[in-house]
């Protein structure tokens, strides 16, 4: 048997990987993270699959699922919102499989930030505006972050920042953000997206704490910072321009 740590997508149903949906109807065993994996997707389950909502679990609880699927020799599909290589806890889930032996995968999904930048039609990097891109989040009740890692050294940058699991803590956020971006910077949070109620609030490091409050935005929520949310003015790239050659476009002769 195997463990497949699949990534469910954003919240859209068909924005699972052909290969995540195949496996989830394939396993005798769906392990879920809760309400961030869809119904439908779940709906895709074989009729007689064992379906485990694992959000009231512990992590010993959850190997214990995946250990006595080992026992039957079942095939376990694990869904993990978006991809679960960001924020999805599956490092200490493959280390207890690790020392018990057991069989694991990992199939990639469509993260929160890529599903966000589709759904406002923009580009997280722009020709002399941003070329980087910085998947952080702050300090809640989960993890402390690691030294170094502070908002505020990040904000050094001048990068694109895609904020997760933090917007509960956007006072902070916009404390630490304005000596570096200033108070106009536009920001976009953007709750639940891709979901039936998805919402998408606009604003600027100024404004935003209070149109998310008006929103009504508490959680689930992805918060993105950054000169190319107002940007308009930037230069073309110059991977299509006429006079720019390469092996696949010679120069003419």
């Amino acid at each position: 048997m195997t463990v497949h740590f699949i990534g469910a997508g954003p919240g859209a149903p068909d924005l699972i990987t052909v290969r995540g949906q195949a496996l989830v109807r394939r396993c005798p065993v769906v392990l879920y993270a809760g309400s961030l994996v869809p119904r439908a997707i779940l709906d895709e389950a074989s009729p007689g699959a064992r379906v485990i909502d694992t959000a009231p679990l512990h992590l010993d609880q959850i190997v214990a699922e995946m250990e006595a699927a080992n026992a039957a020799g079942h095939d376990v599909a694990r869904l993990h919102s978006g991809d679960p290589s960001l924020y999805g806890a599956i490092a200490e889930q493959m280390r207890r499989l690790d020392v018990l032996g057991i069989p694991y995968q990992v199939v990639p999904g469509v993260p929160a930030f890529a599903a966000a930048a589709a759904a406002l039609k923009m580009e997280l990097t722009l020709p002399g505006i941003a070329q980087t891109v910085v998947l952080t989040r702050t300090a809640v009740r989960a993890s402390a972050m690691p030294k170094g890692e502070e908002l505020a050294t990040l904000a050094a940058s001048g990068a694109t920042l895609a904020i997760h699991l933090s917007v509960n803590n956007l006072a902070k956020v916009v404390r630490e953000l304005e000596p570096f971006y200033g108070a106009e910077c536009p920001v976009v949070v953007a709750y639940r997206v891709t979901w039936p109620d998805q919402k998408i609030v606009r604003g600027t490091l100024a404004d935003i704490r209070a149109r998310v409050k008006q929103a009504g935005i508490t959680r689930t929520a992805l918060i993105l910072v950054g000169r190319v949310f107002g940007e308009a003015g930037f230069a073309d790239s110059r991977l299509y321009a006429a006079d720019h050659h390469h092996v696949l476009r010679p120069r003419d002769s």
